[in-house]
């Protein structure tokens, strides 16, 4: 059993350590096997296990504090481990046969990653197929995490045109896992294709969905948690920002400073920095008790809603602080800034890679809609 207090002693003495070496790793793709092998010994995705089953039994807002600090550390490992995130919440939605089965191997040290979305066709579609005995064809191209996983999870469409969701152990025969990857940040995410030639499914591994159509409090905490992403993004910039003026920078030469340290718009920069990683971080724990509040009004349909719409304006926030953030980060440093081996670019690529997983836009016009006509969010996952 671990408690909450536990868990965040050991997260305080393992993420200085991913952070230390974050930036290498990127630079020389080097993915981060031990690392976040080292999270899932740690028990450090036990957070919202509640304490009965031997996890943490923590908020919603306590466990982003969390992915905030481990994204600041290495946005790549936080993206990497929403999966498993993204399990845990799901099974607390789930009857008490799947928590019983499911819960043990987060409690054991498992990881999980995830096989979703297709290319090809229109967006949201899903063309692998799954065979009335339980065997699937097909391909994923975006694969989060999956490269370090232990179990798998993917959907198929069956014979009546019903998609079917089931998790896999990473070794089943015919399941083929692709480090091929390219986009430009967030590159060490292991999001690569996932291939199904001829994956046999067993019934027990088939998970279960309500199918009611319902508003989930499972979309929310995983759209938020691309919102936390971005928080700890902006912030691992203003601790680059700060590391690199104070080591590196030389102001310019008419500057009346001596140091860097000193030139007024050098802090200016270092300061609205700091400011949008501040508005990020304070949106996504705005946001994360909204969804605390669902959870306590036994997910009352109003307050679902209420949640959808701060976790869409905190994705806003917090991918517009983020990118802007990482463009400030350059103006505390000369030529030398923009140097292959300090790799600062890396945080910009990286918070528009997860910015672009679902456009900043569409979550404005969303709760303009809800605010001026009352129309409430869409039902598809993505709020």
């Amino acid at each position: 059993m671990s408690t909450l207090t536990e868990l965040r002693r050991r997260a305080a003495e393992l993420l200085p350590e991913l952070a230390a070496g974050a930036g290498q790793r990127e630079l020389a793709r080097e993915l981060p096997q031990g690392e976040i092998r080292a999270l899932a010994a740690a028990g450090l995705f036990t957070f919202r296990i509640p304490a009965s089953y031997g996890g943490g039994g923590s908020s919603v807002a306590e466990v982003f504090d969390f992915l905030i600090s481990l994204a600041a550390a290495d946005s790549n490992i936080a993206q990497a481990v929403r999966p498993s995130f993204g399990r845990v919440e799901h099974l607390l939605t789930a009857s008490e046969q799947e928590r019983e089965r499911w819960f043990p191997r987060f409690l054991a040290g498992d990881v999980f990653g995830n096989a979703g979305w297709e290319i090809g066709g229109a967006s949201g579609e899903v063309r692998t197929r799954i065979d009335r005995d339980g065997v699937v064809n097909g391909s994923k191209y975006y694969s989060t995490g999956a490269l370090y996983a232990d179990w798998v999870s993917a959907s198929a469409v069956d014979d009546s045109g019903e998609r079917v969701f089931f998790t896999l152990p990473r070794d089943r025969e015919g399941l083929e896992l692709l480090d091929d990857f390219d986009g430009i940040g967030q590159r060490l995410t292991a999001s690569g294709t996932t291939r199904l030639n001829g994956v046999k499914v067993r019934q027990e591994e088939i998970a279960e969905r309500p199918g009611n159509g319902a508003r989930s409090p499972v979309s929310a905490f995983m759209q938020l948690y691309l919102a936390s992403v971005l928080a700890g993004i902006a912030r691992g910039a203003l601790t680059d920002a700060v590391g690199f003026t104070r080591e590196r920078a030389r102001p310019i030469q008419h500057s009346s400073a001596a140091r860097s340290v000193e030139d007024p718009y050098v802090r200016h920069a270092v300061g609205e920095i700091s400011a949008r990683a501040y508005a990020a971080e304070s949106a996504v724990l705005r946001a994360a008790a909204a969804i605390d509040r669902a959870w306590g009004g036994d997910l009352e349909p109003d307050l679902l809603t209420d949640a959808a719409v701060e976790v869409a304006q905190a994705q806003f926030v917090a991918a517009e602080s983020a990118l802007k953030a990482a463009e400030l980060l350059f103006d505390v440093g000369g030529g030398s800034a923009v140097s292959r081996r300090h790799n600062l670019d890396r945080h910009w690529r990286n918070a528009r890679t997860v910015a672009n997983h679902n456009p900043r836009a569409w979550k404005a016009a969303v709760v303009g809609a809800y605010h001026l006509t009352g129309a409430q969010p869409p039902l598809n996952g993505l709020f």
